[in-house]
């Protein structure tokens, strides 16, 4: 098992200041990590022209390969539906910059969304997927091309509420018709879309290219109290100013609730073995399948993002050892 962790699991003490990309590191490299996977949330890996910085990515490089510890994949939300035919050209040319970045740093993986969260109107329906499948399938094979220019992998995730479950991305990638177009497999997301993760991982097994080992707590909405929510199903993203590092560190920790598609259930991050998924079962699936590739602890509750990931890590472990 390649069992390492997504930055976004430290990604509470890089939004503070507390950590940056370096220590996060150096502190992959100290619990054991095989790979350490990238998103750049709170990375400022672009300069004030919106062009890649490359002194500042040379050093992230440079730092990974002086620990001996692999950069694996690079991870970016982004949404190639848009309004018009110029927004959606820039935003397939704002991933392949990314693509290049990735390259730089000597991936060969690159997971880009097509629609990260829901879709822009709250339209999550089978009719408006059906609407934009064809436009999903030309860009995937747009980036799919580039990537394979440069010796890269890219990967499609199963992601919030409406280019998620295991049928819509199966249909994604055999449309893409491309042979290094797969899957980045996120054992929770699936219960975004009201899919059961056992049974969606063990459909998706055969497509996959990385993991992302997550867990969640399940509850029903209407037995709770007022939620902090993410999102919710059918409601058009609001804009949030994004909080100062020193506003972060004086914050109450939030619970991070998630509403499902159904409008049921809520979900929030919970530590790797600790939530309501089967995580015994996913794993005994991706061993008897054979996976070998990369896994990413990803972390997201309200805990300690740095116990609860080496909590996760230390738990993956020991089931992996025992299906």
């Amino acid at each position: 098992m390649k069992l390492g962790i997504s930055s976004y699991s430290l990604n509470k003490r890089l939004r503070t200041g507390e950590m940056d990309i370096f220590d996060v590191i150096d502190w992959a490299k100290a619990h054991d990590c095989a790979h350490l996977e990238l998103v750049p949330f709170s990375l400022p890996l672009l300069n004030a022209e919106g062009k890649i910085d490359y002194d500042y990515v040379s050093r992230i490089r440079d730092k990974a390969q002086s620990v001996d510890l692999p950069l694996s994949v690079f991870s970016l939300n982004a949404c190639v539906i848009k309004p018009t035919e110029a927004e959606r050209r820039a935003e397939i040319e704002r991933i392949k910059m990314y693509m290049d970045m990735a390259h730089f740093l000597g991936m060969k993986k690159m997971r880009h969304d097509t629609c990260s969260g829901q879709h822009p109107e709250g339209i999550n329906t089978p009719e408006q997927f059906e609407k934009d499948f064809p436009a999903f399938v030309a860009a995937i094979q747009e980036l799919a091309d580039y990537a394979k220019s440069l010796g890269m992998n890219t990967t499609l995730e199963n992601h919030g509420l409406y280019v998620n479950g295991a049928d819509r991305l199966i249909r994604l990638v055999n449309a893409a018709g491309r042979d290094n177009v797969r899957m980045t497999i996120d054992t929770g997301n699936y219960l975004c879309v009201d899919d059961e993760p056992e049974t969606a991982v063990k459909k998706c097994v055969g497509y996959a290219d990385m993991i992302h080992l997550k867990d969640f707590y399940i509850r029903k909405k209407d037995r709770m109290l007022p939620q902090d929510g993410m999102y919710t199903a059918g409601a058009k993203a609001a804009p949030r100013p994004m909080p100062t590092p020193e506003e972060l560190r004086k914050m109450p920790p939030r619970l991070g609730y998630v509403g499902t598609a159904s409008g049921r259930h809520i979900l929030r991050g919970a530590i790797l073995g600790q939530g309501d998924l089967d995580i015994w079962a996913i794993l005994k699936t991706l061993k008897d399948a054979g996976y070998d590739k990369e896994i990413s602890i990803e972390f997201e509750g309200m805990e300690d993002c740095e116990a609860a990931t080496e909590i996760c890590l230390n738990t993956a472990r020991y089931i992996w050892e025992r299906v």
